[in-house]
């Protein structure tokens, strides 16, 4: 298993953002550019989130970033979502990062709550514009995993985009 490291001065505010790949180092410059013009940060807006850079993640499924994450015990706890930049995201025009709910069965009343909540799955892509809309309404639990990947879902390309596109 794999353990993160670089979160000990890490915002309980702010998305996580695992670093997977590090072949496109100008898709990840416009990655985070797009990140960083999204902010509700009211402060510089490269601190409204946190990169972890996770090379020996490359190619990484989810559960295995899922164990990474989970080795971080404070982190786990503190986090109801990440999101992954992986291969997919450097190549895509739209840089879509990959989120994914760190919830599990044992987080739920029952198993039909649980099914719901990962209808869609427990991962979707998501334009780097909606990470930070898609991790405050989560820690704030305005809404649900489901109402994200239900739309990323619906989307012709499998990204969330936001509801105001709509």
């Amino acid at each position: 298993m794999v353990a993160l490291s670089g979160l000990s001065e890490r915002s309980e505010f702010s998305p996580v953002i695992i670093r997977t790949d590090f072949t496109d180092e100008a898709a990840w410059q416009e990655t985070t550019a797009e990140l960083e013009r999204s902010s509700l940060h009211d402060g510089d807006p490269a601190h409204s989130y946190d990169v972890v850079d996770a090379p020996e993640l490359d190619g990484a499924d989810t559960d295995a970033v899922l164990a990474a994450i989970s080795a971080h015990e404070e982190l786990w706890e503190q986090l109801s979502v990440v999101f992954v930049a992986d291969g997919t995201t450097m190549r895509a025009d739209h840089h879509a990062l990959l989120a994914v709910t760190t919830m599990t069965r044992e987080d739920f009343d029952d198993d039909e709550d649980y099914e719901d909540a990962v209808e869609f799955g427990r991962a979707f892509r998501t334009l780097p514009s909606g990470v930070h809309s898609i991790h405050v309404n989560l820690e704030l639990a305005n809404m649900d995993f489901e109402e994200f990947s239900s739309s990323a879902h619906e989307d012709p390309e499998g990204v969330f985009r936001s509801f105001a596109e709509r």
